[in-house]
C-alpha cells in the first residue's frame, strides 16, 4: 500500500502542476491522507517499531507535501482567474 501510494503522489503532482487548476482536487482528501501518514509515523515510534517502513512513510509524506504546495498554487491561480473574470 505504501509503495503504491508512494508511486501515485508524484504522478498526481505532475498532473496537478500541468492542469494549473485546483478544480477536482479535494483538500479534505489530502488532509485525511496527511493525517493517516502522521498517525502511521506516530504509531511506529510509539510501538517501538522503527524500521525501514518508517522511511517510506516519510518519503510519502514529503511527496504529499509537494501535492499540498501545488494545490495552494493552483488555488491561487484559480482565484486570480476568478478575480480577472469579475473585473
Amino acid at each position: 500500500m505504501l509503495v503504491c501510494f508512494g508511486l501515485s503522489w508524484p504522478i498526481n503532482a505532475m498532473k496537478a502542476w500541468k492542469s494549473r487548476t485546483a478544480v477536482g482536487t479535494s483538500w479534505m482528501f489530502l488532509a485525511l491522507i496527511t493525517f493517516g501518514y502522521v498517525a502511521g509515523i506516530a504509531a511506529k515510534f510509539v510501538g517501538g517499531m522503527v524500521n525501514w517502513v518508517l522511511a517510506v512513510y516519510f518519503i510519502n509524506l514529503a511527496a504529499l507535501a509537494v501535492n499540498w504546495a501545488i494545490y495552494a498554487r493552483n488555488k491561487a491561480l484559480d482565484d486570480k482567474r476568478r478575480q480577472a473574470k469579475a473585473a
